[in-house]
This record gives C-alpha cells, sequence and structure tokens, in this order.
C-alpha cells in the first residue's frame, strides 16, 4: 500500500524540478540570442597548413584573440571559419595572430 504513495511523490517532485529547471533554462537561451545577434562569421584563407597538426595550431591562435567566439578550421580548403564580436576583435587582429603562429591568413574574398 506504501509503494504507490512512494510512486505518486517520486513522480510528483520529478515534474516539479522539470518546471524549475525550465525557469532557469529560459533566459540562457534569451542571453544566447543576444550574444549571437552581436557577432559576425568570416572565412579566412590560411597559408602554409600541411599536417594534422597545423589546424590545432591556428585554431588556438585564433581563438587566442579577445572577441573570437568560435573557430572552425577546414584542413582541405586550407580555411578558417571565425565567429567574433566586430565590437572587440577585428579582422586585422585576427589574421596577425595566425601569421605570428606561422600560418598566414588573410580574409577570403
Amino acid at each position: 500500500m506504501n509503494r504507490p504513495l512512494v510512486l505518486a511523490a517520486a513522480l510528483l517532485s520529478i515534474a516539479g524540478f522539470g518546471a524549475v529547471a525550465v525557469t532557469t533554462v529560459s533566459p540562457v537561451v534569451a542571453q544566447s540570442a543576444t550574444v549571437q545577434a552581436a557577432t559576425r562569421t568570416t572565412t579566412f584563407a590560411v597559408q602554409n597548413m600541411t599536417c594534422a597538426l597545423c589546424p590545432v595550431t591556428v585554431k588556438r591562435a585564433m581563438e587566442g584573440v579577445k572577441g573570437v567566439r568560435s573557430v572552425s578550421v577546414d584542413f582541405d580548403a586550407k580555411t578558417a571559419t571565425v565567429v567574433y564580436d566586430p565590437s572587440v576583435a577585428t579582422l586585422d587582429a585576427i589574421a596577425a595572430a595566425s601569421t605570428n603562429a606561422g600560418y598566414p591568413a588573410s580574409v577570403k574574398g
């Protein structure tokens, strides 16, 4: 007789936590949308990438620039796609970071 009551109480408590989680996530989702609205995406042509470690080095160098949100390097295409906040990071600073790491980069046009 006690088992159904325990199960019912457990289900109610789980449902209660679900409601709290939804309330907690909503502001984060709104903040994420604001952050994405303030970013730009630019693709750079990257020279001198010859091995599997090269894209890792380029990615780390570009991610080191303040205002860079993410970097995706395509070894085969010899490109790096960068998402950044233009009010903080400049295209010149991002390209310079890669160039200083030994991989000259320029905005792909």
